[in-house]
């Protein structure tokens, strides 16, 4: 009956949506990094830690206020306990052990055996409990216990528990973690060099009356002072064999501290592009709104140019190292990721709804620009994408990609631009003009055989009357486009004409253009 209600019980957690959901609001809240609300947490918890040390220390020789002793005994040291047990819930899944024993031994057709399954449990929460990390917080709560005056001095413990909040200290950890070997070989190195250096000096100046090396402790005091080049001088060897021991420690010492410089430089250097990855990527979380670039190339540098000139922020991927260091050079920020990996967007951490406020994929290779825009469209449908087209064969394959508008170099606005500075400049004016947002649009009106029977020069199309603005027209005869063209142009099928003007008003001008009829 026993062993039902725990399974029926496990089960109940494993599959409720509210419990894993407050279970993932704790993690989250305690030990994901990139969670929003994490940052006050360490904040408030920091506060605490300090609190509770300045008190340690006002103690020593002045008296405390009694609510401010109690506040730091028992309430402080309860937030930290239930901390530590909240870390320690958040660490693994009880119900999920439970339940995968369960299967398992409902799959090899044997009763469940939860033995095996709360053994696995005390093992899991263990491991937990013997990390570095959670004997500091569980040494910081002993405190709590305080008329155990000893146990008192674990309040320093709490300030170790500053590894956890403060992100600086993170990084310290994590770059010298890198050179663990290194670092494991220098201590054994200097903590033979001690060891040989304690008992030189003691053989040499424990019998010597006037010497003030008398124990053993002493000499491995003076062994610490010296190979660390400190030297506080309040104890010196006085024989001739004792200050030649001294020489060959200080010797060492200086080797050692060679050797400790040298591994900091290096674990830095190489840590240093990761590290002012995680800055920039700091930096992208806290923009409000912004324009993601896919590709750093000519129509890219152009439009990032003039996007910028209008106050808008900007961020730069790109896979290329040359284009990566040049978007830095011209100063956006700029990440060498690969526009067409899921992991280079879950990095950066973004909400694509709310902080972006278009994707743009100007790559001049439309495969990319596919494959950029198929893995955005995998974990967002909304966000608006805006696309360069180098073939026109491609065109379905963008469009299957989810693309919401294509520019197209060799079509009529590619030919605008060609017309006026002979290189493409003009994609963010589309872009905004096309874009949801923005009130005035840019659009390509078709002419047909209607509207040729209608309307035989441009002064008749009437576009002043809607208030639309006619930019040129494209004669596809000519394979040419004519920018502010005169009125006694004539129209042939096939032309196309650009126009500019609020989306209604095209849109009427487009209908009469396509219902009107000439009256002979």
């Amino acid at each position: 009956m026993l062993k039902r209600w725990i399974l029926d019980f496990a089960y109940y957690l494993d599959t409720s949506k509210s419990y894993q959901k407050r279970k993932r609001f704790f993690y989250n809240l305690l030990e994901n990094d990139k969670y929003k609300y994490k940052k006050y947490v360490d904040i408030f918890m920091i506060l605490l830690i300090f609190i509770s040390v300045g008190v340690l220390i006002r103690e020593v020789k002045f008296h405390v206020n009694d609510y401010l002793m109690f506040f730091s005994n028992y309430i402080i040291s309860f937030i930290f306990f239930i901390e530590y047990i909240l870390r320690l819930w958040v660490s693994s899944s009880i119900s999920h052990i439970i339940v995968a024993r369960a299967e398992h031994d409902s799959f090899l057709h044997r009763d469940v055996n939860l033995y095996k399954a709360f053994k696995e449990i005390l093992r899991v929460k263990l491991s937990y409990m013997l990390t570095p990390k959670a004997i500091i917080d569980f040494f910081a709560i002993l405190p709590f216990f305080h008329e155990l005056r000893l146990l008192r001095i674990f309040i320093l413990f709490r300030v170790f528990k500053l590894f956890r909040y403060a992100k600086s200290f993170q990084t310290l950890s994590s770059v010298l973690a890198t050179k663990k070997f290194e670092f494991l070989t220098l201590g054994i190195f200097a903590s033979v060099v001690i060891f040989v250096s304690s008992v030189l000096i003691y053989v040499m100046e424990g019998n010597n009356p006037n010497s003030p090396i008398d124990t053993l402790f002493e000499a491995i005091y003076w062994s610490i002072v010296t190979i660390s080049t400190v030297g506080y001088g309040d104890i010196t060897p006085v024989s001739h064999e004792g200050r030649f021991v001294a020489i060959l420690v200080i010797t060492a010492g200086i080797a050692v501290l060679a050797f400790t410089t040298s591994l900091f430089v290096s674990a830095f250097t190489e840590k240093l592009d990761e590290i002012k990855e995680a800055k920039t990527i700091e930096d992208v979380t806290k923009l409000k709104k912004f324009y993601l670039i896919c590709g750093y190339e000519e129509v890219a540098q152009e439009v990032a140019r003039k996007l910028h000139s209008n106050k808008n922020d900007i961020i730069v991927l790109d896979d290329d190292p040359l284009r990566f260091e040049m978007a830095k050079k011209d100063g956006y920020i700029a990440l060498n990721y690969n526009p067409g990996k899921v992991e280079s967007y879950e990095k950066l951490n973004i909400d694509m709804n709310k902080q972006v406020k278009a994707i743009l994929c100007l790559r001049e290779d439309d495969i990319e620009n596919v494959y950029a825009a198929l893995t955005i469209r995998s974990f967002n449908k909304d966000v608006y994408i805006l696309s360069l087209l180098m073939s026109d064969g491609n065109r379905k394959k963008l469009d299957f990609a989810g693309i919401n508008n294509v520019v197209y170099p060799q079509e009529l606005v590619g030919l605008i631009t060609k017309e006026l500075v002979g290189k493409p400049v003009a994609f963010e004016v589309i872009h905004e003009l096309r874009s949801e947002s923005a009130d005035v649009q840019i659009d390509e009106l078709g002419i047909t055989q209607r509207i040729v029977d209608n309307f035989a020069t441009v002064g008749e199309l009437d576009n002043k009357d809607f208030r639309v603005v006619l930019l040129g027209i494209y004669k596809h005869s000519r394979d040419r486009f004519f920018f502010n063209p005169l009125d006694d142009m004539l129209l042939e099928v096939g032309d196309y004409l650009l126009v500019v003007g609020y989306q209604v008003f095209i849109k009427e001008f487009e209908q009469y253009l396509h219902t009107k009829v000439r009256n002979d």
